[in-house]
C-alpha cells in the first residue's frame, strides 16, 4: 500500500494543475533491500501522487551500501536496475546518484556500475549528487568530465548536477558541472536546505542566464527573480539575508564615496551587472564613509531636494557623520535617514507627534511579564490618548501607537513589523551602554528600515518604532501627490 504522509498527500495536489513551465516531481528511494518493486510501499506512494515526474535515488558510494544500510554491492545495484520498469508509467523518471563525487573517489568502477545499472534499466537522466557538499569545482569538473567519456558510446544521456553548500562551494560547482555539459540542476530558492544548504537558484539563474548566455528564462522572468526571493524567505519565516547575491539587499550597494562618484559618472565601474536584470536595485549607503556623493546620490533617491548651495550640502553632509558618531547606522535605515535630511533641509512633514508614553511591565512568580502602554499623541490639533497590551513593551507600544493612528490614519493596518534586533553600542560601560534598535517593516510594496538610539532601550525602540509609522505615512502621502 502506498504510505503518504499526510502533508505529502495534500502537496501533490499540486499535480492536477497545469503549469506554464513548471513541473511537479515526486521524489523517493529504490526499493527496500530483499523485496519486490511491486510490494515495496514507497515506490507505490510515487506513483499514486500523480506527478508527472519522478526522481529515484539511490546509492552510489560503497561505505554506504557496506556500511549504513547493511547491503551488499550486487543487491544494490539490482535495487537500482530493477525500479525503473514500475515507474515507467510517467513520461519522465530521473536518476539522482546519492553521494556520488564522494563514491567516485573512494571506489570508481562501483559507482561507474550504478550509474550503468540505471541506464539499463531504462533512465536517461543521470544527475550526479555532492550530497555531503566536500567536493570542490576542480574535482568536479573532472569527474563530470571522466564520466562523460565513459559513456560516450551511449547517446542521449542528460547530466544533472546537484550540490550541497557544506564547502561554501554549491553554486561554484554547479555552475562548473554547467560549463563541462550538464544541462539540469537541482537546487532550491535562496538556497534553503540542511546543514549549510542546497545550491541557491536566485545565484545559478542569472549566472547562467546572463554570464553564460545560456537559454534558461525570458529576460521578463529573470526580473521577477528579487520579488520570487522575498515571497520565500517571508513563506518560509526567514528573514531576507542582505549579502545575498543578485537579490539581496546590498548586492547592489556602495558605500564609499569613491565608488559613488565613480558610478554616478558610470554603475560599470563598480558592478558586474545591471541590478534590474533580476529585479534589483541600485543603493547608495551612507554612513562615516561617505562623501558629498553619497549624499547627493542618496537624497535624489529617497525625493529629498538638497537645493544648489553647496556649503548646506556640506552642513548636511556633516550633520548626518555626527549621528553616526553617536551610534546610529544610517546603511541598514533608510527610512530614518530619509526623515533626518527631510529635517535638515526644513521638508520634514510630522503625521503625529508624541506628548508622552508611559509604559508598565509587571512580573510575578506565578506569571509571565504583562506589558501596557499609554500613550499621547497630537495629530494636528487632535490629540489622542490610547492605552493598548502586548507581549513586551515595545509591543504595547506598537500596538497604543497603532489604536490611536488607526482612524486617521486607516493605510496603516497593512504594515507590519518584520525584524527588531537590538545592539549593545559600546559594552564597556555595562548596563548604562547606549543601545541601538533596528526596526525593519514590510507593507503591501515596500520594505523599509529605521533607527533609534539611546541609553534606555525604551526610548530607542519608541525612536524607530515612531520613525517607521512616519516614513510609512509619507510613502502614502507620496503616492496621492
Amino acid at each position: 500500500m502506498a504510505r503518504f504522509q499526510p502533508g505529502a498527500a495534500h502537496f501533490f495536489e499540486l499535480a492536477k494543475i497545469t503549469f506554464k513551465q513548471a513541473k511537479v516531481a515526486a521524489f523517493g528511494a529504490t526499493r527496500r533491500p530483499g523485496i519486490s518493486c511491486d510490494k515495496d510501499g514507497n515506490l507505490a506512494a510515487l506513483i499514486d501522487s500523480g506527478a508527472p515526474v519522478i526522481t529515484i535515488f539511490g546509492k552510489s558510494w560503497d561505505l554506504h551500501v557496506n556500511e549504513i544500510m547493511d547491503n551488499s554491492l550486487e543487491e544494490n545495484l539490482k535495487m537500482i536496475r530493477k525500479v525503473w520498469r514500475i515507474c515507467w508509467i510517467r513520461p519522465e523518471v530521473m536518476y539522482d546518484a546519492e553521494h556520488f563525487f564522494d563514491g567516485y573517489k573512494a571506489n570508481r568502477q562501483y559507482t561507474l556500475d550504478t550509474l550503468e545499472a540505471a541506464l539499463d534499466g531504462g533512465t536517461r537522466t543521470l544527475v550526479l549528487c555532492d550530497t555531503n557538499g566536500g567536493s570542490l569545482p576542480c574535482e568536479i569538473e573532472e569527474i563530470i568530465r571522466s564520466v562523460m567519456k565513459h559513456f560516450k558510446d551511449r547517446p542521449g544521456i542528460c547530466y544533472g548536477i546537484h550540490t550541497h553548500n557544506d564547502c561554501a562551494m554549491a553554486v561554484a560547482n554547479a555552475v562548473n558541472a554547467v560549463h563541462v555539459g550538464a544541462t539540469l540542476v537541482q537546487g532550491t530558492i535562496n538556497g534553503y536546505g540542511e546543514r549549510c544548504g542546497n545550491a541557491d537558484l536566485t545565484a545559478i539563474i542569472p549566472i547562467l542566464a546572463v554570464k553564460m548566455k545560456k537559454n534558461c528564462m525570458s529576460e521578463d522572468n529573470l526580473k521577477k527573480l528579487l520579488n520570487l526571493s522575498r515571497f520565500v524567505s517571508e513563506t518560509a519565516n526567514m528573514p531576507p539575508v542582505n549579502s545575498r547575491p543578485f537579490v539581496g539587499k546590498s548586492a547592489f550597494a556602495h558605500k564609499g564615496g569613491v565608488h559613488v562618484s565613480a558610478i554616478m559618472k558610470n554603475p560599470r565601474a563598480y558592478e558586474h551587472m545591471d541590478p534590474v536584470k533580476v529585479g534589483n536595485v541600485r543603493r547608495v549607503l551612507v554612513s562615516e564613509q561617505s562623501g558629498k556623493s553619497n549624499i547627493i546620490y542618496k537624497a535624489e533617491e529617497l525625493g529629498v531636494d538638497l537645493g544648489d548651495d553647496a556649503v548646506k550640502q556640506r552642513q548636511i553632509v556633516a550633520s548626518i557623520k555626527d549621528l553616526e558618531d553617536d551610534g546610529f547606522e544610517f546603511d541598514a535605515a533608510e527610512g530614518s535617514l530619509k526623515l533626518i535630511m527631510e529635517k535638515l533641509t526644513e521638508q520634514y512633514k510630522s503625521y503625529f507627534d508624541l506628548e508622552s508614553f508611559r509604559v508598565v511591565v509587571e512580573k510575578d512568580k506565578e506569571k509571565p511579564c504583562y506589558s501596557h502602554a499609554m500613550i499621547k499623541i497630537r495629530v494636528g490639533k487632535t490629540t489622542e490618548i490610547t492605552s493598548a497590551e502586548g507581549d513586551g513593551p515595545v509591543s504595547a507600544l506598537d500596538n497604543a501607537l497603532r489604536k490611536a493612528l488607526s482612524a486617521m490614519y486607516p493605510q496603516i493596518n497593512d504594515m507590519h513589523l518584520v525584524d527588531f534586533k537590538v545592539r549593545v553600542i559600546d559594552g564597556s560601560d555595562g548596563t548604562d551602554a547606549k543601545v541601538r534598535v533596528l526596526i525593519e517593516s514590510r507593507d503591501t510594496d515596500n520594505i523599509f528600515s529605521t533607527i533609534g538610539v539611546s541609553e534606555d532601550i525604551i526610548e530607542a525602540s519608541w525612536q524607530a518604532l515612531s520613525d517607521s509609522f512616519q516614513y510609512k505615512l509619507s510613502l502614502e502621502h507620496q503616492t496621492t501627490l
